[in-house]
């Protein structure tokens, strides 16, 4: 009997956290004995799972397609999730949601903010425990991309008054506009330093003793989950994310696919 067929096919897949959960998400049910592909519209996730170009995925009636940050027609599927992990970005109430079958969300919170009446599961995200060493070094960090939702800036500010003067941003800036006119002025006077995107989490963590983060709405948190898990000291509202093993979120996507 062949491997039953998954295809996550997602408008993101350029570094952040929604790309890495379906990175994760492709090889966990992979690992599981599913054909699962994650097909994306940017070029950052190949290589990093099972991975395609978005406009080379062919659906089949056989199919589970899992679709993402993308408007979908209806689709000749077994069964169509529409994995949601935004809020003001992908509002559901200003979409048809009659091309889906079900809708993931990745927090309760999350799905409250949409307030849509359409069958629903709450699945979040694979969290890594991270090994972390204190270095003691003096240095903070604001992971995730750069822009007026994160508040990166005030995340900054709020690390230089605890006494931090070295503070590593490691993300991309996705708002132009916004880092000229919050950020840049802590690149150019050397209290910031630009790491761009960290793959490996290991090695960012390991390079500073505490994380700041001030973002205005997080679906989930994944920043904070990772600290939470990996008892990594993290300054910052606080949206408490739903923390559960691989064991748990393969089962309730098992569910699902019944």
């Amino acid at each position: 009997m062949s491997a039953q067929s998954v295809k996550i096919l997602s408008g993101w897949s350029n570094p952040g956290g929604t790309t890495m959960h379906h990175i994760a998400l492709t090889n966990l049910l992979n690992e599981a004995g599913y054909d699962c592909t994650f097909y994306g519209r940017h070029a950052w996730h190949l290589g990093r799972c099972r991975s395609g170009r978005l406009d080379d995925a062919r659906v089949d009636s056989s199919d589970i397609v899992i679709s993402h940050f993308v408007n979908m027609p209806k689709l000749n599927c077994r069964l169509h999730v529409l994995s949601c992990h935004e809020t003001d970005l992908f509002p559901l109430k200003s979409r048809s949601l009659e091309p889906y079958d079900v809708i993931q969300f990745v927090s309760d919170f999350q799905r409250c903010w949409h307030g849509v009446d359409h069958p629903w599961v709450v699945i979040p995200p694979v969290v890594d425990r991270i090994r972390w060493n204190n270095p003691r070094n003096h240095t903070a960090a604001v992971i995730g991309s750069i822009d007026r939702n994160k508040q990166t800036h005030l995340a900054i500010a709020q690390a230089l008054a605890d006494g931090y003067r070295r503070i590593l941003l490691f993300g991309v800036a996705t708002d132009r506009n916004y880092f000229e006119q919050e950020v840049r002025k802590y690149v150019e006077n050397g209290s910031a330093v630009l790491m761009g995107h960290e793959d490996q989490r290991e090695r960012m963590y390991g390079l500073v003793e505490v994380v700041y983060h001030s973002s205005l709405r997080e679906t989930f948190g994944l920043v904070e989950a990772e600290c939470s898990a990996s008892g990594i000291p993290f300054v910052g509202p606080r949206n408490n994310p739903q923390v559960l093993d691989k064991a748990e979120i393969l089962g309730r996507w098992q569910q699902l696919f019944r």
